[in-house]
Parts: C-alpha cells; sequence; structure tokens
C-alpha cells in the first residue's frame, strides 16, 4: 500500500456511498479485460442535477477509490458538468494515482459515461 497516497487510502478503507441504489435512473457498467476490475455506478437525476450515486466495485484499490471519490464528484453536479468529467479529473481529485494503476480512474470514468447513456436512453424512451 505504500504505492498510494492518503487520499487514496482514505477512499479505499473507508469508500463512500458503496453499494446499489435503489431509486436509481441510472446504471452504469465498466469493465476492464486485463486486470479483471469491474465497476457499477448508480446514479439518480432529478431535474438535470445528481441527488444520489452509489458505487459497486470488485477490484483493486485503485479501482475502489476511485468509485468512492466519483460519486463525491457526481452528487450535486448538474449531468451537462459530468460530460466534461473524466479519468483526469477522477485522478486529481485522490490526489494521484501510480502509472500502473490509472486504471482505476480510467474504470470510474467510463462507468460514468456509461450511466450518463443510460439515463440518456430512459429519457429518449419517456420523450417520443
Amino acid at each position: 500500500m505504500a504505492l498510494y497516497n492518503n487520499t487514496v487510502l482514505d477512499h479505499f478503507q473507508h469508500p463512500r456511498n458503496a453499494g446499489a441504489l435503489e431509486g436509481a435512473n441510472a446504471v452504469g457498467r465498466a469493465f476492464n479485460e486485463a486486470c479483471g476490475d469491474e465497476m457499477q455506478l448508480y446514479l439518480e437525476v432529478e431535474d438535470g442535477q445528481v441527488r444520489r450515486a452509489r458505487f459497486r466495485t470488485f477490484g483493486c484499490a485503485a479501482a475502489i477509490a476511485a468509485g468512492s471519490v466519483l460519486t463525491e464528484l457526481a452528487t450535486g453536479s448538474t449531468l451537462s458538468a459530468l460530460e466534461q468529467l473524466g479519468s483526469g479529473e477522477v485522478e486529481g481529485a485522490l490526489g494521484g494515482l501510480p502509472p500502473l494503476k490509472a486504471h482505476g480512474a480510467a474504470l470510474a470514468a467510463e462507468a460514468l459515461r456509461a450511466a450518463l447513456a443510460d439515463y440518456r436512453r430512459g429519457c429518449e424512451a419517456t420523450n417520443f
């Protein structure tokens, strides 16, 4: 664990918003074939803003920490702001990751993209 800074360790050891979210109207899943890490992101969106966010991750410390910090970044954010959020912002919020563990931030960003796409599909289905 000496690879990780205190912020990463804190989010790994005490993940925020872990678990499924009943009532989520956007769900995204990301999977890293190279390492086997998997993340599901659940969002409750109301009036274009994320009211609640939760995650479930099977993976390394970096992936768990990235999911945790992503939920903090997402909660209260507008969908338009989240469209701009990428792995660099996730990694920055963690205070950086070792190069070999940067895939954790990429996994979180991919799960976010999938959740936003899921939300858009749901909106399109109800506005036909």
